[in-house]
């Protein structure tokens, strides 16, 4: 790939360095949540909703404003696993930005998937397209001191849910501007990894499951999705009493969970539960 400038990679990403100064010069909005903003934003973009950006920089401010409120509770929502859906549960400016229905539910059914892809565009996407406008915010407050070397934090991560963030060094050229992914359609990079994609499985103690039953499960009701299935060692009756599933995506979790934490099936009489698997 020829050389890239600066400018002309940031022209690239105009509109969204607009959008983004709008949230943490002009309204002031807090930094590691205007990341996640424009994350989550972009995430809307890259799954089907085209223009989201454009139409987000065109708003009044005070509407302007409002979506990202309406953002900032999506992104809470996705905290609270678990939670029952409240009465409210609606997203209307942003069913009126995509020109579609959504809503919290529809979030929670989709969590891990929105999870993992709102991580992935803000460590791979955002950190690079926003680096001057961060560290310009940061210095000015005192937050942070300019470093041509070294990567910066931003307070607030890492987040408890999304992970760690770093403002990527002045010196630009530590920047691989050679991946293609960053210039065609502005999507970010697959690097969702097995813990992301892995669920815990146990079963009843005095009735044991074996591994083919769980493959078969799993298989006839959401396709050929198990990358590697590890069963746990056997307790004292010699009975497995659990295993680990790494799937071979992201949004098969989501379709085993439909919004719950925990999933319960039945096979030849036995129950299985399931549940995202955490470190």
């Amino acid at each position: 790939m020829p050389f890239i400038t600066k400018e002309e990679f940031y022209q690239f990403y105009k509109k969204d360095r607009e959008v983004f100064s709008c949230l943490v010069i002009k309204l002031a909005r807090n930094p590691a949540q205007s990341l996640l903003v424009m994350a989550l934003w972009l995430r809307l973009e890259n799954t089907g909703f085209p223009n989201v950006i454009s139409k987000l920089a065109s708003l009044l401010d005070t509407l302007f404003n409002a979506q990202a409120n309406e953002a900032e509770t999506c992104l809470k929502w996705l905290e609270l696993e678990n939670a029952p859906v409240p009465n409210s549960g609606s997203l209307s400016l942003t069913s009126t930005l995509i020109h579609g229905e959504t809503s919290l539910q529809l979030f929670s059914q989709k969590r891990f998937t929105a999870i993992t892809g709102i991580k992935s565009i803000l460590n791979k996407i955002c950190a690079r397209i926003f680096t001057d406008i961060l560290q310009n915010i940061l210095c000015s407050t005192g937050t942070v001191l300019p470093n041509t070397y070294r990567p910066s934090i931003v307070p607030g991560f890492p987040h408890p849910l999304f992970g760690p963030f770093t403002i990527p060094p002045i010196n630009f050229v530590e920047l691989d501007l050679s991946d293609p992914k960053i210039w065609e359609n502005k999507g970010p990079c697959d690097d969702v990894t097995d813990d992301d994609k892995t669920m815990f499985v146990t079963f009843s103690r005095g009735i044991p499951v074996t591994e083919e039953e769980v493959r078969h499960l799993f298989t006839n009701y959401f396709g050929d999705c198990i990358k590697v299935l590890n069963t746990g060692n056997a307790d004292t009756s010699d009975q497995v009493l659990f295993a680990t599933m790494v799937l071979k995506n992201v949004e098969t979790v989501d379709r085993i969970l439909n919004g719950k934490h925990i999933a319960k099936f039945q096979i030849n009489g036995k129950h299985i539960w399931t549940r995202k698997y955490e470190q």
